[in-house]
């Protein structure tokens, strides 16, 4: 079997001579119930086999009803998906793209979302099909695909004859009998009554005849008396219950489908009651039910079947055909409703398989395979020769004459022989010939036979079958000839003849019997008056003929123009060309007469060769002057940025500003914390004051009382915080702090020692007098770095000594913008 390499594969064309006796119509129906068939057995359309024995009508109906029954039934399980809630997902076995499952189950929800809202189901069109038909089949509640027009059988004019189980014990239960086609081989207008109310005039299987029908049913059930039913094989029916389902279910739990009834009287629900089926009595109540599979109709005593196919609450599965029984359900697989070489198509009709275009034979390989009806033959190939044809397993004989594949010329009659044919001559006169009574073919006199075989001035002469004219004499002088006519003489055209003897650069004028030779434009005769020479117009014109440069060329001249210029349509003109349609500058060009000008735009300048432009590098050219810390060059222009953290560009485009994160509250710092906003960034700064010290400002803390002398002296009476900001590489030596007492009285002396933090020498401290002193750097600083010193003045005031302690952050930074 070859394998397909698509969801529809292709087959081989049969030889024209196997379905020469089949109708298009008949092929398709056959072929088409090869493709259903497949897919029911295969559940894919990907590798139907190729038999060799399939036409190209054969093969497009089988691949296409193959994927329409795969449609059918996706689109189906998509709309009993939706009713019974499933996720409308797309199949994972659909390999070829065929499903309907997502589609139908997606409209199918539309329908029932309409239906829930309590809205009026309309059709739109714009939904396209099937999606349109499966929302408006689910809004009503009706089966997507199978839709009675006629909601219940019409009433008989007579009483359908009934089919007893002897009828048809001779037969299979769905075997195709002459009648089933009586509708469509008689005339008549019979209507068909199981297409027209499906499944509701027989149980399993409804066979249409003539003006009427007759139920059937599937294998292993037997049609019961009423014609229509049908039960299993072995099972009894019951008297007293022939409405019944032929199979109970095992329990005869009561639904809750019940009707209360007036207040019983004694022995109320003895013999059942007037109850159909289930009689109970609930506290003072007569309460009637159903058996499962049935529904308590509006009298509240009578029971109605459930049709559990036309409601989906089956368990049949996809490859199965579900079957309502009174109070139950059937699955029946597809394959077992028809007999054995038949299948069963959408109308519910078993047709013929075509067991050939299935690959179902067992024909040999040097066998060709003939379907039949409900079967196939095999017969021996034959190979015929030259000039016949197998039909019907034979080799019959090719008429080629009347096919029309002979080769007989024209004038030949083909006659066809057994295997070949031959070609017979017409008897025909040439023309100028004349058949005699005997046959012969003698010739035509056209001389005498024609009224004016030649025309006035010549004289006719027969020949063999024909005959020609011949000139009479006439005697003419030098320059004329005789006429055409052969009665008078004419003038030569010496120059149309090319008789004449005009040399080059002359013209032939034509005269009565003889010619004249005059030279051509732009020549003139020389001295001699004989040969001709060329004139130079370009000299001899008394005018100007071109207006740049005048070219003398033979027999005339040409203008020229000078470059950037070109020759206006009169050819002596000179007109300006436009250089910048061609677009030879890069940028902007600017047109002037005879040449023109390419200019560069804001940003770029002209090269040398005076067409390119090149970008100005601004940064290179103004570095330290356009931007404030970095400046970008872009084609055309430049741009200036700041440093990717802390800063943000001013409004001008070239100045950067620090962002102060502790003013715009973008810090991380805890509440026990101070923001201290840096040049690129902040730190957080803890202020506390230890013990036996009282915080009297954000930054100062002043001592508590002293205990003993001692540590008066020693411990500061203030302490106080400084935040100093600087940029790195700050020349040194550099003042950054100055410190005083406040106020300072005459006497006042200090002393100024770094206690802590200058342990790498960055940092002294100078007197300036007696109350005055700095700290200043002595180390230059070339990376961002944090320091915190400690700074201690003694103030020597009127004999006694102050401790004063000033805690200094100092925090150096790479930009100062």
């Amino acid at each position: 079997m070859q394998k397909g390499t698509s969801c529809l594969n292709g087959a081989r064309s049969p030889p024209p001579e196997v379905f020469k006796q089949v109708s298009t119509k008949d092929l398709i129906e056959t072929c088409c119930a090869a493709g259903q068939q497949w897919a029911i057995d295969n559940d894919e359309c990907l590798d139907i086999p190729e038999s060799g024995a399939e036409s190209d009508v054969c093969r497009t109906a089988q691949k296409h009803c193959c994927v329409s029954y795969l449609k059918e039934k996706s689109c189906m399980a998509g709309v009993m998906g939706a009713k019974e809630g499933a996720a409308c997902g797309d199949e994972d076995s659909d390999t070829c793209g065929v499903s309907l499952y997502k589609q139908c189950c997606d409209c199918c929800g539309l329908g029932l979302r309409v239906r829930a809202e309590g809205q009026s189901c309309e059709s739109n069109p714009n939904l396209g099909y099937p999606c349109n038909h499966v929302m408006l089949s689910c809004c009503e509640g009706e089966d997507p695909l199978i839709v009675p027009e006629v909601r219940r059988p019409p009433e008989p004019e007579a009483v359908p004859r009934r089919v007893s189980e002897a009828e048809l014990t001779s037969r299979e239960a769905l075997s195709l009998g002459t009648e089933t086609e009586l509708p469509n081989s008689l005339p008549g207008d019979d209507q068909d009554e199981c297409l027209l109310l499906p499944g509701e005039l027989c149980q399993h299987l409804c066979i249409n005849t003539v003006g009427s029908y007759h139920c059937a049913c599937f294998p292993g059930f037997s049609l019961q008396d009423d014609g229509r039913t049908c039960r299993p094989d072995g099972d009894r029916p019951k008297p007293e219950a022939a409405e019944e389902s032929a199979v109970r279910p095992e329990s005869s739990q009561v639904v809750p489908n019940t009707i209360a009834l007036p207040v019983p009287q004694p022995n109320t629900c003895k013999d059942n009651g007037p109850c159909k089926q289930v009689c109970s009595v609930v506290g003072d109540t007569a309460m009637c039910s159903c058996f499962p599979g049935y529904a308590i109709m509006a009298d509240g005593v009578s029971c109605e079947d459930q049709d559990e196919c036309l409601l989906g609450t089956h368990d049949c599965s996809w490859r199965q055909f579900c079957v309502n029984t009174l109070g139950s359900f059937y699955c029946v697989n597809h394959t077992v409703l028809c007999a054995e070489g038949f299948i069963l198509n959408a109308r519910r009709k078993c047709v013929d398989i075509n067991e050939c275009v299935t690959d179902l034979h067992t024909c040999s390989r040097g066998e060709h395979c003939m379907n039949t009806v409900g079967s196939f033959r095999c017969y021996k190939a034959l190979t015929c020769e030259s000039g016949y044809m197998l039909k019907d397993g034979e080799c019959t004989d090719v008429d080629e004459c009347e096919l029309g594949t002979h080769n007989c010329q024209a004038g030949s009659v083909c006659h066809n022989t057994k295997g070949s044919f031959y070609c017979q001559a017409r008897q025909r006169c040439m023309e100028g010939f004349l058949q005699d009574p005997e046959g012969n073919c003698v010739d035509i006199n056209e001389c005498t036979s024609l009224s004016e075989p030649c025309r006035p001035g010549f004289s006719c002469i027969n020949t063999v079958g024909s005959y020609r004219c011949q000139r009479n004499p006439v005697i003419c002088g030098r320059g004329y000839h005789a006429s055409q006519d052969g009665t008078k003489c004419v003038d030569v055209n010496e120059c149309e003849a090319g008789v004449h003897r005009c040399g080059e650069g002359q013209v032939c004028h034509n005269l009565p019997g003889s010619y004249r030779c005059d030279c051509k434009p732009g020549f003139q005769r020389d001295a001699f008056g004989r040969a001709c020479v060329d004139v130079n117009e370009c000299w001899s014109s008394p005018s100007r003929l071109c207006q740049h440069a005048c070219e003398n060329t033979l027999g005339s001249y040409r203008c020229s123009c000078a470059s950037g210029f070109r020759l206006a349509a009169d050819g002596k003109r000179c007109e300006d060309v436009n250089e910048c349609e061609a677009q030879r500058c890069s940028q902007e060009c600017a047109n002037i007469y005879g040449s023109y000008q390419c200019y560069c735009r804001q940003g770029y300048q002209l090269a040398e060769d005076g067409h390119t432009c090149t970008d100005i590098d601004e940064c290179a050219q103004g570095a330290g002057i356009l931007c404030t810390f970095r400046c970008v060059n872009v084609p055309g222009s430049y741009q200036c940025v700041c440093p990717e953290r802390g800063y943000t560009m001013t409004a001008n485009g070239r100045s950067c500003k620090d962002l102060d994160e502790c003013a715009l509250g973008t810090h991380n710092c805890s509440e026990a914390e101070t923001c201290h906003n840096i040049q690129g960034g902040f730190r957080c700064l803890r202020f506390e004051c230890p013990p036996n010290y009282v915080r009297v400002s954000e930054t100062k803390c002043e001592r508590a009382l002293c205990h003993d002398f001692m540590e008066c002296q020693n411990a500061p009476a203030r302490i106080t915080y400084y935040r100093l900001n600087f940029q790195t590489g700050l020349l040194v030596p550099a003042h950054i702090f100055r410190i005083s007492p406040v106020p300072a009285f005459a006497g006042d002396t200090i002393a100024l020692t770094i206690t802590k933090g200058n342990e790498e020498g960055y940092f002294g401290t100078r007197r300036l007098n007696a109350y005055t002193g700095v700290v200043f750097l002595q180390r230059s600083v070339r990376e961002p770095r944090d320091f915190a010193l400690d700074v201690e003045m003694k103030l020597w005031r009127q004999g006694s000594v102050t401790t004063f302690l000033a805690k200094m952050h100092i925090f150096f930074t790479t930009f100062a913008l």
